[in-house]
């Protein structure tokens, strides 16, 4: 458990708390992997806990009736997933599914209620944790209702870009993974790419996008 000891320590929810504390939490989580694809949880199936990434990526996402996908979280190290129902009671309120190989650690509904209310801490934590993901989704909700396409699709391939000079290296997303951040349909989001091609802010090879010029995808937005 050393490993995930060190690793606990970095998490969010876990960072006021003290060596003691931590080897408690330690002790209860358990390690689950998934393979590229993998689907880590379904929409509206029954809730065991609270997820921490470990490695890897993992993106949760609701689908219309009508099959389009709008995802709402790409999770990577150090960040958690499935709050909202390990407290409300309810169901998982969306899907999650693996970006690539990914090592989660599970921690249960029931250990993450009874650690929250033993260790305030952990209680301060947790709402720090609910605020920054609700400003995300407030976010996301503006983006959708007051940005264009054009608008979203440019601020997605910036903070992809900042997200990999950061901490998460690979390669760009690809047209259907905008689309399902965007809020719009694959075929619409490469239109406006190879407009952003056209315009020199995008380079484009074999359908992916390989390089992005900031200054004019900065212009877009």
């Amino acid at each position: 458990m050393a490993v995930a000891t060190e690793f606990l320590k970095r998490v969010p929810f876990f960072a006021d708390l003290g060596p003691l504390e931590i080897e408690r939490v330690a002790t209860r989580v358990v390690e689950r992997r998934f393979g590229k694809g993998e689907i880590v949880f379904l929409e509206d199936s029954p809730c065991h806990g609270l997820y921490l990434v470990a490695s890897g990526r993992v993106r949760v996402y609701k689908v219309s009736p009508e099959g389009r996908e709008q995802v709402l979280l790409i999770a990577g190290l150090g960040e958690t997933f499935n709050e909202v129902p390990v407290f409300d009671g309810g169901l998982n309120p969306a899907t999650a599914q693996a970006l690539e190989t990914t090592i989660l650690y599970l921690l249960p509904r029931e250990d993450v209620q009874a650690l929250a209310a033993d260790y305030p801490a952990m209680g301060l934590a947790v709402m720090r944790v609910f605020a920054s993901h609700l400003r995300h989704l407030t976010l996301l909700v503006e983006d959708l209702s007051f940005r264009n396409v054009t608008s979203r699709v440019a601020r997605i391939l910036l903070k992809s870009e900042e997200e990999q000079a950061r901490d998460r290296p690979g390669p760009y997303l690809s047209q259907k993974q905008i689309a399902a951040l965007a809020g719009t349909a694959r075929e619409v989001v490469g239109r406006v790419v190879k407009s952003l091609e056209e315009k020199g802010a995008v380079s484009i090879e074999h359908g992916r996008i390989v390089r992005i010029d900031r200054q004019r995808l900065m212009e877009a937005v």
